[in-house]
Order: C-alpha cells, then sequence, then structure tokens
C-alpha cells in the first residue's frame, strides 16, 4: 500500500521540484540582468561608448539575452531581455525576463546617437 502511495506521490514531487528549480532559476537571471543594467547605465552616463557598454553588459548576462542601450542629451537607459526556459521535461513555455536601468549622463559628456 505505501508503495502505491509513493508511485502517485513521486511525480507530483518530481514537477513541483521541478518548477522551484525554473523559479530560482528565474530569480538569479532577473538579479544578474538588473545588475548588468545597472552597471551599463553608470559606465555610459560616464561617457563610455555605446559599443563597450553594450560588451559590459553582455558580459554580466546569459547568451541569449538582447540588450538595448538608448542615450540621449540627459539620459541614458540600458535595457535587457532574457528568455527563461523551463526544465524541459515540464513542458510548460519559456518566459522572458526584463530588467532596465537608466542614469543621468554626467556633466561636460558629448552627446552620441547609438
Amino acid at each position: 500500500m505505501a508503495t502505491a502511495e509513493i508511485a502517485v506521490a513521486l511525480p507530483s514531487l518530481v514537477l513541483i521540484t521541478a518548477i522551484a528549480l525554473w523559479g530560482v532559476r528565474a530569480a538569479s537571471v532577473q538579479l544578474a540582468c538588473t545588475d548588468a543594467a545597472r552597471s551599463g547605465a553608470r559606465a555610459a552616463a560616464r561617457g563610455e561608448s555605446l559599443t563597450a557598454v553594450r560588451e559590459l553588459v553582455e558580459r554580466g548576462v546569459p547568451k541569449e539575452a538582447t540588450v538595448q542601450v538608448h542615450r540621449d542629451e540627459a539620459t541614458v537607459r540600458v535595457d535587457v531581455s532574457v528568455p527563461v526556459a523551463p526544465v524541459a521535461a515540464i513542458g510548460l513555455p519559456a518566459f522572458v525576463v526584463h530588467a532596465n536601468a537608466a542614469a543621468e549622463a554626467e556633466p561636460g559628456v558629448p552627446h552620441t546617437t547609438p
């Protein structure tokens, strides 16, 4: 009788564990993207080139991330998006984690177009 109960409960426990691990991975990716976006915004506000800023951000995020850097006269904004796929066995669709950061440009930093 205990074997039948374990046989019924085990797949549910595996599914719950897989979803929990997916959530932890999504939270970890969110933190990494937020940190990278903040670092990129600070670097761009100091006057770094947009190419250097993009490379800085891409070093701190997963390879499948999309990085966008926007600069105008007064502000700099860095947007990062990353799809987080679940474990293949649970069959749920991936969702996209977004992070963005903005900073005011330092005085005397020239405005350059992306």
